[in-house]
């Protein structure tokens, strides 16, 4: 049984479909990176796989449980951090692991102030005293410390530095994905989590454009550089001209065909997002 099964959904808000036919299946044990432009879906679709907005219309079960009718039961297995900071300011580090560990029953306190230790955040210190990167640090350890099936990121590293942004994946998959649990994340530094993902959703205008294991967009997708003045071969769907040539990207292609026309390399998230957004139908 998928984690996530979304199948068909639609949510207009007036004449604007922010989800138009939207499909997204999360099996067991996967981290799944949701990668759209601003005002794509990414949002909207978040929203309602936490049951915190309807649907017009289409099918969305979350760990077998509808998340509007059974959301308090759901959220036993779910955590969430989204994209801004929603901590309580005015409390203490060390009350905030005590009203988590009072409401939460399934929140490993031990494991939470362990992580907390491998930091220089302070128990005593309020919440509003903590830098950007330490109020992260100290919502992934909270999170980190309950046992959910399916970990929900919305840009959690939004307006970290390079180092907390390291820091922070490097946690994540050492401290919380192991077993059944599943991860889906959406994030405008497409490159930064390429190599944590084992799937990717790009969505655009409420749409499933590609959903694919990364492993199967290192097998179907090629890159072919050219050097200027050269015609590439038939059958690409993007292309652009960069300081290292003319670049094409190619499906089902063998590579053993491109090979002798030029450099052949497997696109990186972005380049492949790119041109798949620009070739309506690749």
């Amino acid at each position: 049984m998928n984690v996530i099964d979304a199948r068909q959904l639609v949510k207009r808000y007036g004449a604007n479909a922010a989800l138009d036919g939207f499909d997204l299946q999360v099996p067991p044990g996967r981290i799944v990176g949701l990668i759209g432009s601003n005002g794509s879906g990414k949002t909207t679709a978040l929203k309602a796989i936490l049951g915190l907005t309807t649907l017009d219309s289409g099918e969305l079960v979350i760990n077998g449980l509808s998340p509007w009718a059974n959301r308090a039961r759901l959220m036993e297995d779910v955590a969430y951090i989204p994209d801004t900071g929603i901590l309580p300011r005015w409390m203490r580090v060390s009350d905030l692991v005590d009203y988590v560990a009072g409401v939460h029953t399934r929140f490993d306190r031990a494991r939470a102030e362990a992580m907390l230790a491998r930091t220089d955040i302070i128990a005593s210190r309020p919440v509003r005293v903590l830098s950007k990167g330490m109020q992260v640090q100290l919502h992934l350890a909270l999170i980190m410390a309950i046992n959910a099936k399916l970990l929900v990121l919305d840009e959690p590293t939004l307006g970290l530095d390079v180092l907390f942004r390291e820091q922070f994946y490097d946690t994540l998959l050492n401290d919380y994905f192991e077993g059944e649990r599943s991860i889906l994340i959406t994030t405008h530094e497409v490159r930064e989590i390429e190599h944590v993902l084992t799937d990717v959703v790009f969505i655009a205008r409420g749409k499933s454009r590609l959903a694919a294991s990364i492993d199967d967009i290192r097998q179907q997708y090629t890159k072919l550089t050219l050097t200027s003045g050269t015609t590439p071969p038939e059958g690409f769907f993007g292309r652009r001209q960069t300081l290292a040539g003319v670049e094409c990207i190619y499906r089902d292609i063998p590579r053993e065909v491109l090979a002798g026309v030029g450099a052949v390399s497997v696109p990186d998230l972005v380049e492949l997002f790119v041109a798949i957004m620009e070739a309506p139908h690749a």
